[in-house]
């Protein structure tokens, strides 16, 4: 254990408002409360190397975040290149397939006026017109821990700690970072964030809501021959490989230079610990419909990030003492549209007019509890509250049990104005959903051609991802014992398999007991292990800023 008291004593900064992550959500944050008064004293915080090197989403992008924040957004080149053109919903057997006709899909799942998008390059632009609005932006800057006030409320967070080393004591470098300190702390670290997960937890923000839900979502970019390239076509598929009892699904998009972005999201609720969602993606990309694509083109980029899929039920109260979660900190996503961006802007938005209100009423530390509101009752609340049984229905009755009853609850609710069905619960956690390993069989995956399939090493070379290696280990284990003594013999230690980046090992040595390895090196900061290890006993925080990978095109 450290002595806090033995450390170098930090400098402080005082700020109106402190931003935890420059995603669309915190940047869309930043350039409101500037809007409204360029005066106001904001700075953003991004653990990243640079703004957009941690983002990675689909992303088809619904503009209505970015209409409300910056109407001129195209005269001021704003990344939005590539509208969609055509938008088909596939259902995968082995070897063929069957479209579905868009005619039979509730009128929100169109993607008509949407646009296919790097939100990694979206958010460089965001970022450009926060700082040409005075706003700070400060890549690099980990947030390590939050600071509390007198009265227990959030009053700053500890940024741009370096040069511990791996026994967690300051090292010969070491360098304590800053205290910035603000009137409202607001966290948009994207789901599972680590500072997210603290105030949940120490202010029971989840007390009234149902448990979460995830997917790990896994992307490709490739450069494909022209003749393949569909400029603005989008494709959703589900099915095969995954079949019908895992929820989970694939999306190609065709946007502009002859590139392809290829995904699959695999729900994290499945219970067979022997699948692995890595290579479920890519046996995927080997279906005939996808190979044809992708054939004598080349993949360029590789990464992987957990989604939240809990919907509208798994909102927790997102406001606390000194501070909000925002976007994807709170869960925003829209499962049936695969889409939570747009959202996540809006949060921004909403947070920000909050916090300015209560700025000028000489307000701080205290709950912007009209931010909740708004929230629930605003246009995120609309987007989110009549789809919010298809994740649940996906739980239960697998992919097309849920589409299919899904699909009538939504035409329900779109043409009556509420849900038939209520509002039906998630039941277990992701972990929780694991099943015994001798439950149920093992699954042979094909060996990687090096063509259209890659083994989980050489992809994480495409994520251009590095962490200093003297730092102590970001994935900590509350007890270390357990990976060998009973998630090995119950569960096959399915970390082994569910992390897309192969960070966990069970090595196996003759005449030796097993043990346990974290190549935290490898880590791609998608957060699986913190959701899916079916003891709960794998904690994600971050590591030195800059670490992970570095997206340039995601």
């Amino acid at each position: 254990m450290v002595d806090q008291s033995e450390l170098p004593e930090r400098d402080a900064m005082d700020f109106d408002v402190v931003i935890v992550g420059a995603g669309p959500a915190g940047l869309s944050a930043a350039i409101r409360l500037k809007q409204l008064d360029e005066d106001i004293n904001v700075v953003v915080l991004e653990k990243g190397s640079e703004v957009g090197a941690h983002i990675l989403s689909g992303a088809v992008l619904d503009p209505i975040g970015l209409d409300k924040l910056i109407p001129d957004w195209k005269e001021k080149g704003a990344p939005l290149n590539t509208k969609v053109t055509s938008d088909k919903f596939m259902m995968f057997g082995p070897a063929g397939s069957l479209r579905i006709p868009n005619f039979l899909m509730p009128p929100l799942m169109n993607n008509h006026g949407n646009y296919i998008v790097s939100m990694g390059n979206v958010c460089r632009w965001m970022a450009e017109q926060a700082e040409a609005m005075g706003v700070e932006v400060f890549p690099n800057m980990a947030c390590s821990e939050l600071i509390y006030g007198e009265k227990g409320e959030v009053t700053g967070v500890v940024a741009g700690e370096f040069g511990r080393e791996k026994d967690g004591k300051p090292g010969p470098n070491y360098e304590p970072g800053m205290i910035l300190n603000g009137k409202y702390v607001m966290l948009s670290e994207g789901a599972r964030g680590s500072l997210s997960k603290e105030v949940i937890a120490k202010y029971d923000l989840d007390a009234n809501c149902d448990v979460p839900k995830f997917g790990l979502g896994i992307k490709e970019i490739w450069e494909v021959k022209p003749e393949n390239h569909r400029l603005g076509e989008v494709t959703h598929t589900m099915g095969w490989p995954l079949g019908l009892k895992n929820g989970g699904g694939s999306f190609m998009y065709h946007l502009e230079d002859n590139q392809v972005y290829v995904g699959y999201i695999v729900d994290l609720n499945y219970k067979n610990p022997h699948l692995s969602p890595y290579n479920e993606f890519q046996r995927w990309k080997h279906h005939p419909e996808i190979a044809e694509v992708l054939e004598g083109g080349k993949r360029v980029s590789y990464g992987a990030r957990v989604v939240t899929k809990g919907g509208y039920q798994s909102i927790p109260k997102t406001v606390f003492p000194g501070g909000a979660l925002l976007g994807c900190s709170a869960g925003l996503v829209n499962l049936p549209r695969i889409k939570g961006n747009h959202n996540a802007m809006l949060s921004g938005i909403a947070a920000a007019e909050t916090a300015h209100k209560a700025i000028g009423a000489e307000r701080s530390g205290d709950e912007l509890h009209d931010y909740d509101a708004e929230l629930r009752s605003g246009l995120i609340g609309k987007d989110l509250k009549p789809v919010r049984n298809v994740a649940p229905l996906n739980g239960k009755f697998g992919p097309l049990g849920g589409l299919t009853l899904g699909g009538f609850d939504m035409w329900f609710a779109t043409i009556f104005k509420f849900n038939i069905l209520g509002t039906l619960s998630h039941g277990k956690n992701d972990a929780e959903s694991t099943g015994k390993a001798a439950d149920y069989s093992k699954i042979t995956y094909p060996k990687p051609d090096g063509v259209l399939s890659f083994d989980r090493l050489t992809n994480v070379s495409f994520s251009a991802t590095n962490h200093g290696e003297e730092q102590p280990v970001h994935l900590q284990l509350a007890d270390a014992s357990i990976p060998i003594e009973q998630n090995l013999p119950e569960y096959a230690e399915p970390a082994q398999l569910y992390c897309p980046a192969g960070v966990y090992e069970v090595i196996t040595e003759e005449g030796k007991d097993p043990r346990f390895q974290i190549n935290s090196q490898n880590c791609v900061h998608c957060k699986t292990c913190d959701i899916k290890d079916p003891a709960q006993n794998i904690t994600w925080v971050t590591p030195e800023g800059g670490g992970g990978p570095n997206y340039p095109n995601m």
